[in-house]
C-alpha cells in the first residue's frame, strides 16, 4: 500500500514539474541541454526597388527564443542599432510567460535611445534602441520585429548563417525589381545545407535561403576573425536602370573608389592657417631629405594628434578639415590622415589618402568591392616605386612600420587624377620584431642573482612603450618585474635603466639588476641550476581539439643568453645536449657552450607565421613538446 502511494506521489510531482513547461521546451531542452536558449526562428526579408530613379531599401526583420535555462533574466536586457544609413521603424518586442498550459504575452512599452560611441566606428554615427525583456524566465519565450530603411544602397547587409546560440530555422529572402543587379559572394558556406531557390513573380526577382538546424558558433581564444569563420553571404547592388540610362553602383573597385573620391575631393577647401603652415617649416625646413620631412610630420601627428573616434552620417567618410584638426589636436583615422596629407602639401610632398580593412576583415577590393571590405583609412607615401603606410592614430609607430592589424592587407590608394591603385600592405618579417634578453648571473646561496639588458624594436617595443605611457616613474621596478619574469614567481627587479624610451626608430634598450630567491637546488655537493629561465613557446600552444585557425600579431624573434659564473670550487659535470630545429612554423635553437669559467646557454626562437592552420596544430604542438622537454633539463655544479 505504502509503495502504492509513493508511486501516485512521483507520478503526480512529475505532471507538476513538467506541467510549468511547454511540450516545445522539452523537445528543446533534452536537445540542447547545454544551451541557454535557442533561436526558434529568425527571418529576414528584403525589398529593392526603384523609385524617382533612387534605389528603395526596406528591411523586415524578426526574432523568436526560447529560454533553456534559469539564466534567461540574463538575456533580458536587448538592444537594435541604427544610424543615419539604417533607419529603424515599427519596433516591437514581447516576452511570453508559460501559465496554466500556455504561454501568456507582456509587450515591451518603453524604449531608450542612446548613443554608440566606439573606437571601432567608421563607416556611421552608430546609436541604438535599448529595451528589457520582463519577467523572462526559464520556458519562456521572446520575441522581436523591426523595419529597417537602408538609406544608401551601397550598405546591403550581409547574410550570416551562425550566432552565439543554436537556430532552429533561418530564412533570408530578397525580392528586387528587375532591372537591379545583384551579386552574391559566398564565404564558409561549403558544408552548410543552404537550401537555395531564385524565382521570378511579375517585375521581380526574390532570391531565397532557409538553413535549419545551425549549430551555435563557439568562440576560441587566438581564433581567426569572426567573418572568418562564419558561414555567410555578401550580397550588393552592381548597377540599375534608371530613366537616363544603366548606372553602375559596384560593379568592382572602380566604383567603389569613384564613390570614395567624390566624397573625399573637396576637403581642406580653405588655405592653411599661418600658425599650422609656420609649424610645418619648423619641422622639415632643417631636414636635407624628402623623407627626413615625410618622418617628421608622421611623428608630429602621432604625438599630437589624439585619436578620437566620432562619427556623424557621411562624416564617417569625409575627412574633417585639416585647419580644425590642427585647432583641436584630435581626430579619427580620416582626419590623421587629412592632417598629414596636408602638413605634405605644405612641403611641396604627395601623400595619398588610402582606404584598407583591418585583419579582421577577410575581404579583398576585387572579391567584395563594397563599403564592407575597409574599416580604416591611413596616408600612402611613395619613395622609389615603395609605398609606405602611416598610421598616425597609434604612437610610436616608425615611419616602414605598418600598423600591425594591416599586415598582408589589400589597400586601395587614391591617386592625384582620380585613379587608384590597390597595393599589398607588406608582412614585416620577424627578425624585424625582436625580442632580447642577454644575463649574467651568479649563485648566491639558493638565490640567482644578475644583471640584464633587454634591446627590443618592432612590434614587441611598440607593445612595451603603449604600456609604459601609463606607467609612475616610481613603479617601473614593478612594471618590468611583471614584464621581464624569469625562473619562478620570486623573480625581483631591483634597479632599471631606460635607453632610448619613447624614441621612434632607436632599439628601446631596458638595462637592469634582479635576483630569484628559491631557485637554485642544492643537494650535498652538487647544485642544479635550470638556465632556461624564460618559457618563451608556453604562450604559442594551442589546443588541438579547437576547430578554427589562430591568428597572431606578428611574426617574431625572441632571443634569451644566460651566463651563469661557475662558482668557486665547483665544477660542471653535466651539460644538457644542444637541441635545434628548423620547421614551417620557424626556427628554434639552445644550446649550451662552457669557456672560461661560464656557462653560456642560448636559446632563440623565430615563429614565421601570422596564421596557424587548423591542420598545422598537431605538428606544431609536437615541435613545442619536443622543445619544452629540454626546457626541463638542469645543468650539474659538483664541488671539486
Amino acid at each position: 500500500m505504502i509503495a502504492r502511494l509513493l508511486t501516485v506521489a512521483v507520478i503526480v510531482i512529475s505532471h507538476v514539474v513538467t506541467s510549468q513547461f511547454s511540450d516545445e521546451y522539452m523537445k528543446f531542452k533534452s536537445t540542447y541541454h547545454d544551451d541557454d536558449k535557442v533561436r526558434l526562428e529568425e527571418r529576414t526579408f528584403v525589398n529593392i526597388s526603384l523609385k524617382d530613379n533612387e534605389v528603395q531599401i526596406h528591411v523586415s526583420y524578426s526574432e523568436e527564443d526560447l529560454y533553456l535555462n534559469q539564466k534567461a533574466a540574463f538575456y533580458a536586457d536587448e538592444s537594435v542599432s541604427y544610424s543615419t544609413f539604417y533607419e529603424v521603424s515599427n519596433l516591437k518586442a514581447s516576452s511570453f510567460i508559460f501559465d496554466k498550459g500556455k504561454y501568456k504575452e507582456q509587450k515591451i512599452k518603453e524604449f531608450n535611445h542612446k548613443d554608440e560611441l566606439s573606437g571601432n566606428v567608421f563607416h556611421d554615427d552608430r546609436k541604438s534602441i535599448n529595451f528589457k525583456y520582463q519577467n523572462l524566465e526559464e520556458g519562456g519565450r521572446s520575441r522581436m520585429s523591426y523595419d529597417e530603411e537602408i538609406k544608401n544602397p551601397r550598405f546591403l547587409n550581409s547574410i550570416f548563417f551562425k550566432s552565439y546560440c543554436p537556430i532552429i530555422k533561418s530564412v533570408y529572402e530578397i525580392t528586387v525589381e528587375k532591372g537591379i543587379e545583384l551579386n552574391f559572394k559566398e564565404f564558409n558556406t561549403d558544408e552548410l545545407e543552404i537550401r537555395f531557390s531564385k524565382t521570378e513573380k511579375g517585375n521581380s526577382v526574390i532570391y531565397r535561403w532557409e538553413v535549419d538546424n545551425l549549430e551555435k558558433h563557439k568562440g576560441e581564444s587566438n581564433s581567426v576573425s569572426y567573418r572568418s569563420i562564419v558561414p555567410h553571404i555578401v550580397p550588393y547592388i552592381t548597377s540599375y536602370n534608371s530613366s537616363e540610362g544603366k548606372v553602375d553602383l559596384l560593379t568592382g573597385p572602380k566604383d567603389l573608389y569613384a564613390w570614395y573620391n567624390d566624397l573625399v575631393k573637396d576637403i581642406n577647401p580653405d588655405e592653411p592657417t599661418e600658425e599650422f603652415v609656420q609649424l610645418v617649416h619648423e619641422l622639415v625646413d632643417d631636414k636635407e631629405t624628402e623623407l627626413e620631412k615625410v618622418k617628421a610630420i608622421y611623428y608630429w601627428a602621432q604625438d599630437h594628434i589624439k585619436y578620437v573616434a566620432y562619427e556623424y552620417a557621411l562624416g564617417g567618410f569625409i575627412p574633417r578639415n585639416a585647419n580644425d584638426i590642427y585647432s583641436k589636436k584630435f581626430g579619427d583615422c580620416k582626419d590623421n590622415s587629412s592632417i598629414m596629407q596636408e602638413m605634405f602639401k605644405i612641403a611641396g610632398i604627395k601623400g595619398y589618402l588610402t582606404w584598407i580593412g583591418t585583419r579582421d576583415i577577410p575581404y579583398g577590393y576585387n572579391e567584395v568591392p563594397t563599403p564592407v571590405v575597409d574599416n580604416h583609412m591611413i596616408l600612402a607615401y611613395k619613395a622609389d616605386e615603395t609605398y609606405f603606410f602611416l598610421d598616425a592614430t597609434g604612437r610610436y609607430l616608425k615611419f616602414g612600420l605598418p600598423s600591425s592589424f594591416i599586415q598582408g592587407k589589400e589597400a586601395l590608394i587614391g591617386l592625384d587624377n582620380g585613379s587608384f591603385t590597390i597595393e599589398k600592405v607588406p608582412v614585416i618579417v620577424a627578425k624585424e620584431n625582436f625580442f632580447v634578453d642577454s644575463t649574467e648571473v651568479s649563485i648566491e646561496g639558493g638565490k640567482l642573482v644578475g644583471t640584464g639588458i633587454v634591446t627590443m624594436n618592432g612590434y614587441p617595443k611598440l607593445d612595451y612603450l603603449n604600456a609604459l605611457e601609463g606607467q609612475k616613474p616610481d613603479k617601473s621596478n614593478e612594471f618590468y618585474t611583471r614584464n621581464f619574469r624569469k625562473g619562478n614567481n620570486k623573480f625581483l627587479v631591483t634597479e632599471n635603466k631606460e635607453t632610448n624610451k619613447f624614441e621612434y626608430e632607436a632599439d628601446f634598450i631596458v638595462n637592469y639588476t634582479f635576483n630569484i630567491d628559491n631557485y637554485v637546488v642544492q643537494l650535498e655537493d652538487e647544485i642544479y641550476v635550470n638556465l632556461n629561465l624564460s618559457k618563451d613557446l608556453n604562450e604559442y600552444r594551442v589546443e588541438e581539439e579547437d576547430k578554427f585557425d589562430k591568428e597572431f600579431d606578428f611574426k617574431s624573434l625572441y632571443s634569451n643568453v644566460n651566463v651563469l659564473t661557475i662558482p668557486d670550487g665547483y665544477e660542471v659535470t653535466y651539460i644538457p645536449e644542444n637541441s635545434s630545429i628548423e620547421s614551417e612554423f620557424g626556427d628554434i635553437e639552445l644550446s649550451y657552450e662552457l669557456k672560461d669559467g661560464k656557462l653560456e646557454y642560448k636559446h632563440h626562437i623565430l615563429m614565421d607565421f601570422l596564421i596557424l592552420k587548423q591542420s598545422q596544430f598537431k605538428a606544431f604542438n609536437a615541435v613545442i613538446q619536443k622543445i619544452e622537454k629540454q626546457y626541463k633539463e638542469s645543468i650539474v655544479l659538483k664541488k671539486k
